[in-house]
C-alpha cells in the first residue's frame, strides 16, 4: 500500500478555521498565498507555529501550505499549530507520542461567551446607582 499524498489536517482555534497541506519538500511555509514572516507579524507567534514540526525533527522534510479564515491572527496560529501536527501524525505516526506530550494533538475548545440582554458585555451588568 502506498503513503497517501499531500498529507492533510484540520485545525480549528476560537473561530479560526485551518486547512493544512504538507507535502515533501524544502521547508516552504505558505499560508493564504503568502510567505510565514509576511502573513504572521510577531517572532512568537512564527516560533510557535514551527513547534509541531521543530518537536519532530521534520522542520526542513515537509512544505506546509495552508489556508486559513476567521478570528484574529493568534486563533489563525492556534488553528495552524493544530493542523500541522494532525498533518504530521498521518506522514509520520512515529511523531504521535511527541505531539501528544506537549499538547499539540489537543483542540483548544474555549470560545467567546455570547453577550446576554439587559448586560453589556457577556456578564458585566449596569453600574450601580445609590440615587
Amino acid at each position: 500500500m502506498s503513503a497517501v499524498l499531500p498529507y492533510r489536517g484540520l485545525g480549528r482555534r476560537k473561530t479560526a478555521v485551518a486547512r493544512v497541506r504538507l507535502t515533501p519538500g524544502t521547508g516552504v511555509i505558505m499560508i493564504n498565498g503568502r510567505p510565514l514572516d509576511s502573513y504572521v507579524p510577531t517572532e512568537r507567534l512564527r516560533r510557535d507555529l514551527q513547534n509541531p514540526l521543530r518537536l519532530t525533527e521534520t522542520l526542513g522534510r515537509y512544505d506546509v501550505q495552508a489556508t486559513v479564515d476567521g478570528g484574529g491572527i493568534s486563533g489563525q496560529v492556534g488553528a495552524l499549530i493544530l493542523g500541522i501536527a494532525r498533518a504530521l501524525v498521518k506522514a509520520e505516526p512515529s511523531a504521535h507520542p511527541v505531539l501528544r506530550r506537549h499538547g499539540l494533538l489537543t483542540r483548544d475548545d474555549r470560545m467567546v461567551e455570547r453577550k446576554k440582554y439587559g448586560l453589556h458585555k457577556a456578564r458585566r451588568g449596569c453600574q450601580f446607582s445609590k440615587r
